[in-house]
């Protein structure tokens, strides 16, 4: 199945960025829209206090699956928005560094934001994603 989006690469822009700065997906594309993936356990628990890798791997993993359970895939993301409980310039990299591995080679449009508060108690990342669907 070809890809859902095109994403796009300005060579008047950066290349500093490790990801594309814009998608676009083709008339007909069904978008799927996924809830901030939180680093929670089956169990409803906080995965990794204090580790910011770890959560952000729990994070890639439990958007993994929400997105399959809609038909869709990490390959099929158009956007993400990234979500770090922390002023710390590291913990917002060492978040993105998993994020990036694991949506590889795949690198759509991100955001990646410094927060003051996540919802769930210790929790230190989630990840928004917004994913393209075609039939063809």
């Amino acid at each position: 199945m070809p890809p859902a989006a095109r994403l796009v690469r300005s060579v008047r822009l950066s290349s500093a960025a490790e990801y594309a700065y814009a998608a676009v997906t083709p008339a007909g594309a069904r978008l799927v829209f996924a809830a901030g993936a939180c680093p929670l356990d089956e169990d409803g628990a906080t995965v990794g206090a204090g580790d910011v890798r770890a959560q952000a791997a729990q994070v890639m993993s439990n958007l993994a699956t929400s997105l399959e359970e809609a038909g869709a895939g990490l390959g099929d993301i158009v956007r993400t928005t990234v979500y770090v409980a922390s002023s710390d310039q590291r913990d917002l990299v060492a978040a993105w560094e998993v994020v990036r591995d694991a949506l590889a080679p795949h690198d759509p449009p991100s955001t990646l934001l410094g927060v003051a508060a996540l919802g769930y108690a210790d929790q230190l990342v989630e990840v928004d994603a917004v994913a393209a669907l075609t039939d063809g």
